[in-house]
């Protein structure tokens, strides 16, 4: 292939934006003549370390809040770093809500921010068309475009032809279909920082360029100070910034800050205007199947994509202040082009102008970070973008401001929130390797239930091999391995590995089979994974502290078992957890795995400093087994030698007992399913001992491994919620069904009651309901997974949280919240029983709706336990 002459030497960027000429904007921006001669302000109640769109949008927003006393510091010139290179695409096509939202919000305030401000910030309003070369793309695009339109965001399913009409150039010969959003837009990234940064400093924000951040001050956990290559700055609040350099400034505290991300090379071409110019509102392109993205550039192309071998680049911590473009490498480069040429082949003839090569920043998860720092209180960050910086700049600018005003954001952000990593994430050889990994994935197509390959084997259970060598598929969650299921000899692992599809996958009979097995026999699941706290006192602190923590009543007698959970002051649930009263001063907290940092830095931030309270974090010290099935009773009283029957053994109940040769175990009496059995806590030495104990006596009674995708089926069928799936922190016990699990007249007060006694008075906004599949095809119709948006009369009600298939109903059972609408103003209205019973219902999935029954409880235990005709005998298990 003939390239014409490159012209690598002409720069893009080589005009200065034209900020300086703002008058106003001048006075409060220290250029870099300026920045030895003016000094710093002694203190600020909140200083910004990095000015590019994510720092300025920080600033924006927080004076917009009404907060004035602001410094925005950078290292170089705003607007010089990643944002100076973005390719300046906002668009809403995205999987997760919380980041859907956050470009729609970046989307409308730039296309205002121009009238605004005064500054041109190139914002035209082109439309994107997403490509599908393959039926699993189009289903995924369907499935996006469900959730787009009941947000009100126009977007139509397209024939190959209809690409043609929009965008003549592009070839549909390899194209089943196509994804019209024709309000995705295009800006010029720098302009968009430097029209922010020029409002916040109208609103009294103070910015200063050329100055370097070298490290935060801490004391007693909390932000104090800056200092800078020009001085210290007292502070109460610090927000990283930093894009790349995040991890880095994190870990120069006093008391380092985990950011967990890495650079990567990213390449786009620029080429000359076609013969014909393209005009400058024609629709950007996303070809996922060929890894790339276009959009039209002053009459002629950017085209740039997400190759399958990324390079990683400052893995040794290099330091430049503004990123200058890193070398071309077209040999690099090449796969994309030939995606670009196959796409639009009368480019051709067409003159690159140049070659773009700038470093962006991934995380291991490809989901931005932002929030409060677990280790220091007034520490906020807002850095990894992977590449979608410009889209979610506004946005997520708008979520930290409130967070940090209110206290919390306006809407869930768990999935995003910095907590959700600990510092195992943290390991540059993890990262590294990791990005390597996310870089690609961001245009992979994203079937459910995916997992990461890289990072792997980093927390596991002292039974990893053993499970291993017994055909466990794992997955992970948090950094630590969980089987999903167990393939049964005979079985093409290879296959099962490889399975990826929207529709009924190909273990489905395996958790068939593991599911039946808990309700018939018995199973072990390895959950050590679980976050498992102790707190514990020299007098009553423990109790006192936790009755105020927690909403439901601790004060039980020793070894009994409360299911409960932490609320905000709204009464949203920041952890679900269940608490076991081990003896008078001392309680163990089990939690779900993602929670482990989240949970401890609240306890933390709320608990006294008194030398008497004593946290401890001891997930690590047990294995965790959960025996499940009507004969776990029988296999436990053969191992222990103690009776387990409910009158001995009563349900909730807490006992540290011998299992085998083993002593002080912890047994209880629950198995997170609503199916009978126990969870085992057992000291780690003693782990492998108990397992193979279990399963030697079990046989006798068909004892078998099951995995994770067999509780979560028992769980849904049971109308179980899950933190961080079902519940968030704007869920409360009132609106999925727990009243039970709080005791407001428990004599003493706790975080969230006043919102809980306002919410019972005045009745709830959406209520936690239960839908069974009713026309729904197994083996031919798509599977829901979660995110699905529900119907009620044919209007949209809210959306799925969870799905699973239900072997015992032989349905699928969708999970969700309702909500009620006023039809004209669109205010919330109360959602009561009669309302979720008299409605008709349909899920829609990837734009085919399902008619679903509604329920507001679990099926009855008779109706449940309904046996099959082919059911096999207890003894067909044997050896299996």
């Amino acid at each position: 292939r003939m390239f014409l002459r490159l012209l690598s030497d002409v720069r893009w960027w080589t005009v200065r934006p034209r900020w300086k000429s703002t008058s106003s904007f001048r006075h409060t921006t220290t250029s870099s003549a300026e920045s030895s001669t003016i000094s710093l302000p002694a203190q600020a109640q909140v200083v910004i370390c990095g000015g590019g769109i994510m720092g300025t949008s920080v600033a924006y927003h927080l004076s917009k809040l009404g907060w004035k006393d602001i410094i925005l510091l950078e290292q170089g010139r705003l607007a010089a770093g990643s944002t100076r290179f973005c390719a300046g695409i906002v668009s809403t096509v995205r999987h997760l809500s919380i980041e859907l939202k956050m470009a729609d919000y970046s989307n409308k305030l730039y296309q205002q921010l121009e009238q605004e401000t005064g500054i041109k910030t190139g914002y035209m309003k082109t439309g994107s068309i997403s490509l599908a070369q393959t039926q699993d793309r189009l289903i995924s695009l369907k499935r996006i475009a469900s959730r787009l339109s009941v947000m009100g965001i126009p977007c139509e399913i397209l024939a190959p032809k209809q690409v043609s009409q929009l965008h003549p150039l592009i070839n549909i010969h390899d194209l089943v279909g196509a994804m019209w959003v024709p309000e995705d837009a295009v800006v010029s990234s720098a302009d968009v920082s430097l029209a922010l940064a020029n409002a916040a400093s109208q609103n009294g924000v103070q910015i200063h360029e050329r100055t370097s951040v070298s490290h935060v001050m801490v004391q007693k956990g909390c932000v104090t100070g800056v200092e800078t290559d020009r001085g210290q700055i007292k502070c109460q609040y610090f927000v990283n910034c930093a894009g790349q350099w995040a991890y880095e400034l994190g870990l120069s505290n006093e008391e380092p800050v985990s950011i967990p991300l890495h650079a990567c090379e990213h390449f786009y071409l620029l080429t000359r205007p076609l013969k014909k110019p393209l005009e400058s509102n024609t629709p950007t392109i996303v070809d996922p199947d060929g890894r790339i993205y276009i959009r039209s550039w002053q009459g002629g192309i950017l085209s740039g994509g997400f190759e399958k071998n990324p390079k990683p680049l400052f893995t040794e911590g290099r330091n430049q202040l503004e990123i200058q473009n890193l070398h071309e490498d077209w040999d690099h480069f090449e796969p994309l082009l030939s995606s670009l040429l196959r796409r639009m082949p009368g480019l051709e003839a067409l003159e690159i102008m140049q070659l773009v090569n700038c470093p962006e920043s991934f995380t291991p998860d490809m989901r931005c970070v932002m929030g409060e720092s677990p280790t220091v209180q007034g520490y906020f960050v807002l850095a990894g973008m992977n590449s979608a910086g410009t889209s979610f700049g506004g946005g997520a600018g708008k979520y930290l401001a409130e967070w940090m005003v209110n206290g919390c954001p306006s809407e869930n952000v768990w999935p995003l929130d910095l907590k959700r990593f600990g510092a195992l994430q943290s390991s540059r050889t993890f990262l590294r390797h990791r990005v390597m990994e996310v870089m690609p994935l961001i245009y992979d197509l994203k079937v459910p239930r995916w997992d990461f390959q890289t990072g792997r084997q980093l927390r596991t259970s002292p039974l990893y091999d053993r499970l291993d060598a017994q055909g466990a598929r794992w997955m992970e969650k948090h950094g630590f391995e969980r089987p999903k299921y167990f393939v049964p000899p005979g079985k093409d692992l290879l296959a099962l590995d490889q399975s990826k599809t929207f529709y009924k996958p190909d273990w489905f009979d395996i958790v068939g089979s593991e599911v039946k097995c808990c309700k018939e026999a018995v199973c072990v699941i390895d959950m050590s994974s679980f976050t498992k706290f102790e707190i514990s006192s020299t007098g009553d602190q423990a109790l006192e502290v936790l009755q105020y923590l927690f909403s439901n009543d601790l004060d039980v007698p020793v070894g009994h078992i409360v299911h409960t959970g932490m609320l905000n002051e709204e009464g949203g649930y920041e952890n679900d957890c269940s608490i076991a009263r081990v003896n008078k001063r001392s309680f163990f907290m089990i939690s779900p795995t993602d929670q482990q940092i989240h949970c401890w830095a609240w306890l933390k931030k709320h608990m006294p400093n008194d030398s008497n309270l004593l946290l401890e974090d001891v997930t690590w010290k047990y294995t965790a087994l959960n025996l499940i099935g009507p004969r776990a009773v029988d296999v436990l009283s053969e191992l222990s030698y103690a009776p387990m029957t409910p009158e001995h053994f009563p349900s909730l109940f807490c006992k540290e007992m011998s299992v085998g040769y083993a002593n002080g175990i912890r047994v209880m009496s629950m198995t997170h399913t609503g199916e009978p059995g126990f969870m085992l806590y057992i000291p780690i030495e003693y782990a492998l001992h108990v397992y193979n104990e279990l399963m030697s006596v079990g046989q006798k009674y068909g004892i078998r491994n099951a995995g994770y995708y067999a509780l979560r089926s028992l769980r849904i069928e049971k109308f179980f919620a899950f933190w961080g799936q079902d519940l968030d922190t704007f869920t409360t016990p009132l609106e999925c069904g727990r009243e039970f699990r709080v005791k407001l007249d428990k004599g003493t007060d706790f975080i969230g009651r006043d919102a809980l006694m306002q919410q019972k008075q005045e009745g709830v906004c959406k209520r936690f309901t239960m839908f069974i599949l009713e026309d729904h095809d197994t083996d031919l119709d798509l599977w829901p997974w979660w995110g699905e948006p529900i119907y009620r009369n044919g209007l949209y009600v809210g959306k799925t949280t969870s799905s699973a298939y239900s072997y015992t109903l032989e349905r699928h059972v969708c999970l969700g919240f309702v909500q009620h609408f006023d039809e004209e103003t669109r205010e919330a209205l109360v959602v009561t029983p009669d309302f979720i019973n008299r409605g008709e219902y349909e899920i829609d999935i990837a734009g085919q709706r399902f008619q679903a029954k509604a329920k507001l409880y679990p099926f009855s235990s008779v109706f449940t336990h309904r046996r099959r005709k082919d059911e096999m005998e207890l003894s067909g298990y044997h050896g299996k």
